[in-house]
């Protein structure tokens, strides 16, 4: 655990289950609120081509999960390691220009 505190810059083993759960939350809650919106937009499961309806409801939960990885982490008390978490995820995407 002392080297996952060092590592994420955290003190305190409290705060590795809030980060934990965080990212338990956020998942599902991205993968439920992605479900109305592949509706709104026309697509079905039953209906559309598993080829065309897996992407796209994947490019749209990774947009909805940054911003609400960020938000219930404000949430949850840990917006800073969020947020810097955030950055540096999107950097490694080479979307970092987002944030200068």
């Amino acid at each position: 655990m002392e080297k996952l505190k060092k590592r994420w810059g955290i003190d305190t083993n409290f705060q590795i289950v809030i980060i934990c759960i965080v990212f338990a939350v956020t998942g599902s809650a991205a993968t439920k609120l992605a479900a109305p919106i592949t509706e709104f937009i026309g697509l079905d499961r039953e209906t559309t081509n598993p080829w065309l309806f897996w992407p796209v409801r994947i490019l749209l939960i990774f947009p909805i999960y940054q911003v609400l990885l960020v938000l219930i982490g404000w949430l949850f008390g840990q917006f800073t390691f969020f947020w810097n978490f955030e950055k540096k995820t999107l950097n490694r995407l080479g979307l970092g220009f987002l944030f200068k």
